[in-house]
């Protein structure tokens, strides 16, 4: 059995038949015959020979390589794509999980779909919601172990915590996102957030958005906006609005006239926007529904003010058509097992065949 033969059906086949066909492709039809004496160029070894250069063969859109000793999807993406993130990239165009020393790899050199959809189907980023942390679980309360094994299970999973100015992005079509992205945030701005959530954080490089309401800081209970000016400092980070007092701005008092109403909204979103400017010199660009509820009056505020994001609590991921006022969010509750948890990080949509 030929070199040919021995790689035909075996995972490694499609890169080898990419190179091949670049090899092809990049070679001009011969219409005499070499001369005599012109050495014959020997053919590119296949996956599992030795080979002193790993690139078999490129063209503008591909490169095939054969991996090296030591070598990971995320070193061949950091060398050829610039950024060891994009490690999913090359996985799902090879079908394949990690790499192996000697196997040819197809490594696709295009910018990536900022739409995430591929014919698998569609990328959504989970927006997971967290409240408090403590010794005992309840509904809104995650005990220190469990948050650590959860964050723990990201990092050691493939998974990328993003900011959300960059889901932002992605939503806007101007960013693609690894695959696996999720983002965090905190709600409220209990002081729980900066005694066992930022540790755990800052020590996976973590970033996080903790949503707060103004008129809690000064509880016992709630952070201090020293605390929150040493968490923003780190870069990891950021305090956005929700809400000044907590109410639902969605509902409108018996007694309360639509004017009143509305400057109440007003009251509610801008009152929060100015304390984070003030205390932290952050601008604000996402809102956090007080129970998950929006209307178009709240919306109108926050375009008046150039929010561009609110995020309510409706589970579920978020796609590149997502609505940029409704952004779903997956409440992490207190009862939940490392095995409900990872049940709500879904980070794709599966395309439904008709």
């Amino acid at each position: 059995m030929n070199a040919l033969a021995r790689v035909r059906g075996s995972r490694a086949w499609p890169a080898v038949a990419l190179a091949l066909l670049l090899g092809a492709c990049a070679q001009a039809p011969q219409r005499e015959a070499p001369p005599a004496a012109a050495p014959t160029p020997a053919p590119a070894p296949l996956p599992g020979f030795a080979r002193a250069d790993p690139l078999l063969a490129r063209d503008a859109h591909y490169a095939v390589v054969v991996a090296q000793p030591g070598e990971s999807l995320a070193t061949l993406a950091q060398r050829w794509l610039g950024d060891a993130a994009r490690r999913d990239a090359i996985a799902a165009f090879n079908r394949i999980e990690e790499v192996r020393a000697g196997e040819a790899v197809a490594i696709p050199l295009g910018p990536p779909d900022a739409k995430g959809v591929t014919a698998a189907g569609v990328q959504a980023v989970p927006i997971l919601c967290y409240h408090r942390f403590g010794p005992k679980p309840t509904s809104l309360t995650v005990t220190p172990q469990a948050f650590e094994a959860q964050m723990g299970w990201l990092a050691n999973n493939g998974y990328t915590v993003i900011p959300l100015p960059r889901l932002a992005r992605f939503l806007e079509g101007r960013e693609a996102l690894p695959p696996r992205s999720v983002v965090v945030s905190i709600d409220d701005g209990y002081r729980s957030t900066y005694e066992v959530a930022w540790p755990v954080l800052r020590k996976h490089g973590f970033p996080a958005t903790v949503f707060l309401y103004t008129d809690f800081v000064g509880a016992p209970d709630a952070l201090s906006w020293a605390q929150m000016r040493e968490m923003a400092a780190s870069g990891l980070i950021e305090i956005q609005p929700h809400s000044r007092t907590h109410s639902n701005l969605t509902i409108r008092r018996a007694d309360e006239p639509e004017a009143r109403y509305r400057d109440r909204v007003r009251r509610e979103i801008e009152g929060p926007i100015e304390a984070i400017r003030a205390n932290l010199g952050a601008a604000s660009h996402a809102y956090a529904f007080p129970y998950g509820d929006v209307n178009d009056t709240v919306v109108a505020e926050l375009r008046a003010r150039g929010v561009a994001l609110g995020v309510t609590v409706t589970p579920g991921g978020n796609a590149f058509y997502a609505p940029q006022y409704m952004l779903r969010r997956t409440m992490i509750f207190g009862g939940d097992d490392l095995d409900a948890f990872r049940a709500k990080v879904v980070t794709a949509l599966p395309v439904r065949k008709p």
